[in-house]
């Protein structure tokens, strides 16, 4: 089915009756999504200000942690999708992959900070990539590739705006934890105590959960028997013949490698810049990133359960828009309360954002390629945005930011507020490809369209 016949059978359908999830599928995609975006959350906040306050000061080692993460988390999702799509396992198609990756991610994150131990930068430095690479694999694949493709087969058109309301509240729950007490913790008992404690946590939750998850009776017409060459089932999203198949999600695609880029530009260094230009303690951090949290889980859940009242396209434009806006008003703001209030309109904006791209693009996904078409949404998710807006956040900072002198040489730069200015700029050109949208649904209106 391509994207038009899709998006008209949502319009002839319209108001569908919601699908209800029993309590313990919500428990299960709760405590699984907690966990692995905590080990997420750990990775991309407090890896890199533990790469900056106990290896270098340079901004380049956590480019490249996101870059090459990026790269590994897409391939991984890539060929492990597909695994699982053509998985028979006894324990059900996406359970194994979720249970086991779950419990050795928690466990590769609790090790990651014995790269302290060593001495030679250099050789420390390369450590913290691979380390950082190992325990991107394993969260791939349990969480990019099986855990989200098991969302879809759990889920349809009525019900996958709720489902993506309570992932993305568990999400800033999963934040709230990490980032929320961890500058106290730290601070306290030190990196090896909060990465053991957080690790643990994940182990544990993983096992708990990753024990209760039951996938969906395996349909005839999905098995793997109709597509026997592997190979073509990991090529199958990058060929030509299925961009042309499904325009619409591909132009999502688009837009959200986009969205990612800029979002990119700033995120990875925003708490080095909030601890290092404004001088916050990693105390105060804590309460910016638990009160900014918060703010945007409230947000998150009640537009998550009310998604399916609201045309998605104009959201989505207006989503942009504003957080164009507020990002470059971030640039301006020093004040305790105004960087809360700032940081919190531009985290809930992403949710709904969030919110909106991904339960339409799950609704584009082709039944029989839910866990292949979740490598090619990895490529534009975390590829493509954590390669490019790293880097250009680098060059940024160099260029803008304040030198860190060692003796007479520069040894790092504390990031500059020049990173949320282009990130607001260059986020406002995923506004294009939305434009694109309406030459693939002329018979339909507006509001027929972008209704669940």
């Amino acid at each position: 089915m391509d994207d038009t016949s899709f998006n008209n059978s949502l319009s002839l359908s319209s108001p569908k009756q919601i699908t209800n999830l029993p309590p313990k599928t919500w428990t299960v995609v709760t405590l699984l999504s907690i966990a692995g975006q905590i080990a997420w959350a750990v990775e991309n906040s407090w890896f890199n200000v533990f790469v900056f306050d106990e290896i270098t000061t340079s901004p380049t080692p956590i480019a490249w942690m996101v870059a090459v993460s990026a790269v590994v988390a897409t391939l991984t999702t890539i060929i492990f999708g597909a695994v699982s799509d053509r998985s028979k396992s006894k324990m059900g198609r996406r359970k194994p992959f979720i249970l086991f990756g779950y419990i050795i991610w928690g466990i590769i994150t609790a090790l990651f900070p014995t790269v302290e131990l060593i001495q030679n930068v250099g050789v420390a430095v390369v450590m913290v990539v691979i380390m950082d690479g190992i325990m991107t694999f394993f969260g791939s694949m349990a969480n990019d590739a099986a855990f989200n493709a098991w969302t879809t087969d759990i889920t349809d058109t009525t019900n996958r705006g709720r489902l993506q309301g309570v992932l993305q509240m568990s999400t800033l729950i999963a934040n709230l934890i990490a980032i929320g007490a961890s500058g106290f913790v730290i601070e306290t008992w030190g990196y090896f105590v909060f990465f053991y404690v957080l690790g643990g946590f994940v182990t544990v939750i993983g096992l708990i959960a990753g024990i209760m998850i039951q996938d969906p009776p395996i349909i005839a017409n999905n098995s793997s028997e109709n597509n026997p060459k592997f190979f073509e089932d990991l090529i199958h999203t990058f060929k030509p013949s299925t961009v042309k198949q499904n325009p619409v999600l591909y132009i999502l695609l688009v837009h959200l490698g986009l969205v990612g880029i800029a979002a990119q530009i700033s995120s990875p260094y925003t708490f080095v810049y909030l601890e290092n230009f404004l001088d916050f303690d990693k105390g105060q951090v804590s309460i910016i990133g638990g009160a900014v949290i918060l703010v945007a889980a409230i947000v998150s859940i009640i537009y998550g359960f009310n998604s399916h009242r609201l045309p998605r396209k104009p959201v989505l434009m207006l989503t942009i828009v504003l957080n164009a806006i507020f990002g470059i008003i971030f640039y301006f703001v020093t004040s305790f309360i105004s960087v809360i209030f700032v940081y919190a309109v531009i985290l809930s904006l992403s949710m709904v954002n969030s919110i909106v791209l991904f339960s339409w693009i799950q609704d584009l996904y082709p039944v029989e390629d839910r866990g292949k078409f979740q490598g090619i949404r990895m490529v534009f998710f975390v590829a493509i945005p954590m390669v490019f807006g790293p880097i250009i956040g680098s060059n940024v900072i160099k260029f803008y930011g304040e030198p860190i002198m060692d003796g007479t040489t520069i040894s790092g730069y504390v990031p500059s507020p020049e990173i949320f200015l282009y990130s607001g700029i260059i986020s406002l050109l995923a506004l294009i490809p939305l434009f694109f949208i309406s030459k693939f649904s002329k018979k339909i209106t507006d509001e027929e369209e972008f209704v669940h």
